[in-house]
């Protein structure tokens, strides 16, 4: 595996060495192997979230269940990810920008194999911004501060569905029957979130549009009604007689 991977592993806090001499060496415990071998196995059935595989592998001796359940989503995702592969030089030629590859990689949301390809749903997302990019949506029409925004929301989204399926799923299951469920349950949650946005898009988008004009009709009556003021305290008083 490479030292960069290691790293990477280490950032996100996969793995943790033993302990360290210096500057440039590391020592690890055994078991580490074990489990780079399980996070190599879970991305390349496609690729689950690093912290979701972090949690999954944490949980693994408490609740062995809680694995296969990962490795069920796992296999869902592999499925809609397809089998495609690109490098990182057809991926740039493609739209994509080394400072985008650079953040989504650090996000997470794109993070090359051990080969330098992308695949799955990695690929996908990168293929969707290419196609962005060709369509005329340039970088600063949807800036990365954006994109920042739309990740958090849907690792909130994550993190509830996660939680229904640990305490729905997994604790109410026969065990023999976790992984077909858990399947079910995540092609299920795949199509209930594309229907529910699409039946809130554009209601929220109608209440946008709804407020913006409201705060524009509010802000142009301000200078009418301070000219009426005014109007009316530069009025001149009538004497009484």
């Amino acid at each position: 595996m490479p030292v960069a991977t290691i790293k990477f592993y280490v950032r996100a806090g996969l793995i943790a060495p033993a302990r360290k001499t210096g500057q440039t060496m590391s020592w690890y415990s055994p078991k580490v192997v074990e489990r780079l071998k399980a996070i190599k196995e879970l991305q390349e059935r496609q690729f689950l979230p690093l912290d979701v595989i972090k949690q999954a592998l944490d949980r693994d001796e408490e609740a062995p269940d809680e694995l296969a359940a990962a490795e069920a989503i796992a296999g869902v995702l592999a499925k809609r990810g397809g089998r495609r592969s690109r490098t990182r030089d057809e991926v740039l030629a493609r739209g994509a920008s080394a400072i985008e590859l650079q953040w989504l990689a650090t996000a997470g949301l794109a993070v090359p194999g051990a080969d330098g390809a992308y695949r799955g749903d990695d690929l996908a997302l990168l293929s969707t911004l290419g196609a962005a990019r060709r369509a005329g949506i340039r970088a600063d029409m949807l800036p990365f501060d954006i994109m920042q925004a739309y990740l958090m929301a849907l690792h909130a989204l994550v993190e509830v569905e996660l939680r229904l399926f640990r305490d729905g799923v997994i604790r109410k299951a026969d065990r023999r029957d976790v992984a077909r469920l858990t399947t079910a349950a995540t092609k299920l949650s795949e199509r209930l979130v594309v229907i529910v946005r699409r039946k809130l898009l554009l209601p929220t988008l109608r209440q946008l549009i709804e407020e913006e004009l409201d705060v524009e009709d509010r802000t142009l009556r301000k200078p009418a009604d301070r000219v009426r003021g005014q109007h009316q305290r530069s009025r001149p008083r009538r004497r009484a007689r």
